[in-house]
């Protein structure tokens, strides 16, 4: 084995390597970004439990105070428009709890997407190593070969009269 053929099987050597180390780097980059989305997708979750639980603190806050103003007005509580504003009060309460739990999963699961996404962009990633990988080995041996006289798969071409030549019919022209 030649200088030129150790360095060429040297360096083939180093950059297959490599390739797979930045694979597998990338990859991991890749999924360390998908849990930090899957935490977030959590904490949005969890945010809608607080965010509800202020909601309900202020609601019966202006429900006591309603109450109060009706109470002061004379107003007996249970029936008529009393009972008109409480049943309205309540169904908007339901409602705007439905919706801060619509939009927390919404968000939530859109978070999670992402974090699917980043896992795929990972696989990804570390395929496209392992193709490069191939990439260089064959190169590698193909410039081995050709180094050390190894067949290229060459079986002809044009002599300097402009006939073919084939090598293994050398007495055949086209």
């Amino acid at each position: 084995m030649s200088w030129q053929q150790a360095v060429v099987g040297a360096v083939g050597v180093a950059q297959y390597q490599q390739q797979g180390v930045i694979g597998k780097f990338n990859q991991s980059a890749n999924e360390r970004s998908a849990k930090v989305l899957d935490n977030q997708a959590t904490q949005i979750e969890q945010k809608a439990e607080f965010d509800i639980a202020q909601f309900n603190k202020t609601y019966e806050k202006v429900k006591g105070e309603t109450n109060v103003f009706l109470a002061k007005s004379g107003v007996q509580t249970g029936t008529g428009s009393a009972y008109n504003i409480a049943l309205s009060n309540a169904l908007e309460k339901r409602l705007q709890e439905n919706l801060i739990y619509y939009n927390s999963r919404v968000a939530a699961a859109n978070k999670r997407e992402e974090a699917n996404f980043a896992r795929v962009k990972g696989k990804i990633a570390r395929q496209e190593s392992r193709l490069a990988q191939i990439g260089t080995l064959a190169t590698a041996g193909t410039t081995l070969l050709r180094m050390g006289g190894g067949s290229t798969q060459y079986t002809g071409g044009m002599k300097s009269d402009g006939n073919y030549y084939d090598p293994y019919n050398p007495g055949t022209t086209e």
